[in-house]
């Protein structure tokens, strides 16, 4: 499942040219994993054929167009969890201090909880904990999901297959929260009220110990950052 995570974390990043031009070895990639049936490979299939059909700045484009223009669509998990509320900054501590304690280190100019860079982490981390690591956001997988699908994007099959792939159905009453809460900010453009400073995770004053951090989130049904080191 490593590779498949890392295959589905390329395809929902901002299309670049590397991955335009190694498309057909993702599609092997995807096409060799056993974890995948016919019918998990269809849910992928139009969002490969628009890499194959459209120009790199097309599909740039279509993809700000989509990503960039509400919040209800962010690919950053505390957006949905968290919203504007004080607790966010310091979950996005949190979770950086997490990603570093498993000798993980962000390289690029990225929040830690962007989806695609949370599904890079969990790669790297034992097959056995994978499941358990994705089970935890499936009810914001699920509400991305429904909105792309009322958008009708290809997006959309990446959501669903990632619930799939955690083998566990999200909690009912908790998408549908967090679909009542984002109703308010689907025509909310990120960009004009999501700005923050960049945030930095060298020796915080106030860390708080990991499992601390787990046993809240926990009891909040909240999205549970947690692993073993590999």
């Amino acid at each position: 499942m490593k590779r498949l995570l890392r295959a589905l974390a390329l395809l929902l990043d901002y299309p670049s040219e590397s991955v335009k031009t190694h498309i057909n070895d993702i599609r092997e990639t995807l096409d060799s994993e056993q974890a995948l049936s016919s019918i998990d490979r269809a849910m992928i299939a139009p969002l490969l054929r628009s890499y194959l059909q459209q120009e790199l700045l097309s599909l740039q484009v279509d993809y700000s167009d989509l990503f960039d223009s509400s919040r209800a669509l962010s690919l950053h998990f505390f957006e949905h969890i968290h919203g504007e509320s004080r607790e966010r900054g310091q979950a996005m501590l949190n979770l950086g201090e997490e990603y570093i304690a498993h000798g993980c280190f962000l390289q690029r100019d990225e929040l830690p909880d962007y989806i695609p860079i949370f599904l890079e982490f969990i790669s790297c981390l034992p097959e056995t904990e994978i499941r358990d690591w994705l089970s935890q956001p499936a009810h914001v997988f699920a509400a991305l999901a429904q909105r792309l699908d009322e958008r009708q994007s290809a997006y959309a099959g990446i959501f669903h297959l990632l619930i799939k792939l955690a083998g566990k159905q999200p909690d009912a009453q908790a998408v549908k929260e967090l679909l009542a809460r984002n109703q308010q900010a689907t025509e909310t453009s990120v960009e004009e009220e999501w700005e923050e400073k960049p945030i930095t995770f060298t020796t915080p004053q106030h860390q708080v110990p990991p499992s601390g951090i787990i046993a809240r989130l926990k009891a909040a049904g909240k999205l549970i950052m947690s692993s073993s080191e590999t």
